[in-house]
Formats: C-alpha cells, sequence, structure tokens
C-alpha cells in the first residue's frame, strides 16, 4: 500500500466516527438533565438542612421556656415573700426602724435573697432571631415569643426601679421610710407579681405552638 493509500480513509470509516444531530441534541439533553438534577439534588438538601436547623432552634426556645417557667414560678414565690415583709414593715414600727439605720438602708430585712431571685435566660431567643427565626415560622409563634420575652425582661426590670428607690437619699429619711417601703411594694407589683399569671399562660401558649410545629412536620 502506498503512502498515500494510507493516509486515505475509507468513506465509511469517516461516517463511522462522526456524529448525527440527533446525537448531539440527546448529549445536550443529557448534560442539561445532569445539571438540573444536580441542583435539585442540592437544594433539596439544603432545603432538609434548613429544616433541622429551624427544628433545633425552636427546640433550644422550648427547653430555654420550659426552665424560664420554672424560674418564675419560684420568682414569684419570693416576690410575694418580700410583699409580706413590706406588709409587715408597714405594720410593725419596730421591724420598720430596724430597716434603717445609721443611714444604711437593710434591703436584706425584707429581700434577704436579693431583689432578684433569678435571672432569665434569652440566649436561645437571641441566637434564633440571628439565624432569621422570624422568616421561617409562622406570625403567631413570633408574636408569642415576642410578648413572652419582653415580659421577661420587664420582670427582671425590678432590680434595676428598687435599685433607683434605695440609692435616693429620701430612702435614708427615717420619717420617709414608709413611703419608701410603699413605693418598693408597688415595683414588685407593677413589674413582677401582676405580670407573672398573664405570663405563664403566655409561655404555655408558646411551647404548645412549637409543639404543634413539630408534629405538623
Amino acid at each position: 500500500m502506498t503512502p498515500k493509500q494510507k493516509m486515505e480513509k475509507p468513506a465509511s470509516e469517516n461516517r463511522r466516527h462522526s456524529k448525527s444531530w440527533q446525537e448531539y441534541i440527546g448529549e445536550s439533553i443529557l448534560i442539561v438533565f445532569s445539571v438540573l438534577l444536580a441542583l435539585f439534588l442540592t437544594e433539596a438538601i439544603n432545603s432538609m438542612k434548613e429544616r433541622k436547623n429551624t427544628a433545633n432552634l425552636l427546640n433550644n426556645i422550648k427547653n430555654e421556656l420550659i426552665n424560664n417557667r420554672n424560674s418564675i414560678l419560684q420568682i414569684q414565690e419570693y416576690n410575694l415573700k418580700v410583699l409580706r415583709n413590706i406588709d409587715h414593715a408597714l405594720s410593725d414600727k419596730v421591724f420598720r426602724d430596724s430597716i434603717l439605720s445609721v443611714y444604711n438602708f437593710h434591703l436584706e430585712k425584707i429581700a434577704p435573697d436579693g431583689v432578684l431571685y433569678r435571672y432569665l435566660e434569652d440566649d436561645a431567643w437571641i441566637i434564633a432571631r440571628n439565624n432569621n427565626i422570624m422568616s421561617k415560622v409562622g406570625f403567631e409563634l413570633i408574636s408569642a415569643l415576642n410578648k413572652v420575652y419582653e415580659d421577661t425582661e420587664r420582670i427582671e426590670k425590678v432590680e434595676d426601679e428598687v435599685a433607683d428607690i434605695i440609692f435616693d437619699r429620701a430612702s435614708r429619711d427615717a420619717e420617709q421610710i414608709p413611703e419608701t417601703l410603699t413605693i418598693i411594694r408597688d415595683v414588685y407589683r407593677g413589674w413582677a407579681v401582676d405580670r407573672i399569671p398573664g405570663l405563664l399562660k403566655r409561655i404555655d401558649l408558646a411551647v404548645s405552638r412549637i409543639d404543634s410545629m413539630g408534629s405538623n412536620n
């Protein structure tokens, strides 16, 4: 066979290595399908991770609410004890006079364990908000949670309010002790004692809604 003949290939062999337009279309469709499938799987996996993350955030909030509820019950019991001590001081001059000595206001006489018996938690709520929980759950649940955590902040406001009262010079005036004690009593009632029954109901409602979301998923 001459060199020229070796270089020349039969027409049938050229046709065997060339692709028809149907084959090109088929390969294109296969590529498009593969890309779409990969996108779908990626989206499905991301959606699954998102749902799992949301469930974890809600579960952490639920546990935080339950812990806070137990603490609030203890706070209420303690606050009522403080109110009884104040009422005792208002009715018993000897006890009332013992609260103030040499310009020292003995808060421990009426609040032996400090103004605020327990601090309430909000770490799970803060983390959830930072993870955009508000866009992932219903408006009713977010509204309920906002009210719960706003009220827990108000309960803890008792500490600042009482501090303002006892740091005032008027609290060192023996003649004004009854008025000072009355104001402290009103602070406990207004910021905590009268607020707590409604707060407990809102906590129960929020926990119930979180449980309902979990059962629907």
